[in-house]
């Protein structure tokens, strides 16, 4: 099976005035499809810094990056855009919502540059929306929502594109344990679904949900390891 994911020798520097700051020093790593996977490290070790190399928001110094087999690393702006919009699912600590937007509105927003009727939009972003449980949500703005159920619509504007990859940065970093393990939940449920799932967390319990646990030091990756005792969100939710 190919990677889909394959990062090669990836460095990425920052020239911060005088001094040059070295966030990801050398990484290379696979990530394969409908794999779970965990990524964790102190802070300054290059979570954030290898997010956004992940998710086409950033490019690197230099290396090759690899997604479903084309070579990323050197696209530019427009290009990046175009691979994030249709093969990557971003889901953020701060749920990243329009506050004046309905969830439904929030869920279909990525399907404007799809080509689809807004007709074709509005019902895919209901499906969705239905999908993650809030179908007697969908016109409620996210003021009017809980800090769960945003998410929810988070995880749901993610998902709207059908992207192969869904990418979360802290996803429950602003949630009480119980929604954290809704949350989590969901995210088992996409990955038995055919999703792979990557997670940056600095949260062990969390990281103790992934297949796979990538741990980050000094902007290397210090190991990659197999999680024998895989939590499901499930079985934590009840």
């Amino acid at each position: 099976m190919e990677p889909v994911i394959k990062l090669d020798h990836i460095r990425k520097t920052y020239q911060m005035g005088p001094v040059l700051i070295k966030a990801l020093q050398d990484v290379s790593l696979e990530i394969f499809p409908n794999q779970y996977v965990a990524i964790m490290g102190p802070s300054g070790s290059g979570k954030s810094t290898l997010m956004n190399v992940l998710g086409c928001l950033d490019t690197p110094t230099s290396g090759d990056y690899f997604l479903s087999g084309v070579n990323v690393s050197k696209m530019n702006d427009r290009e990046l855009a175009h691979i994030r919009n249709k093969e990557i699912g971003f889901v953020f600590q701060t749920f990243n919502l329009l506050s004046r937007s309905s969830a439904l509105d929030n869920v279909a927003l990525p399907l404007v540059y799809s080509g689809m009727s807004k007709t074709q939009r509005i019902n895919r972003a209901k499906e969705v929306l239905g999908h993650v449980g809030l179908g007697n949500r969908m016109d409620h703005k996210p003021a009017e929502l809980s800090g769960g159920q945003r998410q929810r619509v988070a995880v749901a504007r993610a998902l709207v594109n059908t992207p192969s990859i869904i990418l979360a940065d802290e996803p429950t970093g602003n949630l009480d344990s119980k929604t954290s393990y809704e949350i989590m939940a969901l995210f088992d449920e996409l990955h038995r679904a055919g999703n792979t799932i990557i997670v940056v967390t600095h949260e062990e319990d969390i990281a103790l949900y992934a297949e796979t646990i990538v741990r980050l030091r000094d902007g290397n990756v210090e190991s990659v390891t197999p999680n024998p005792q895989r939590r499901t969100g499930n079985a934590d939710a009840a």
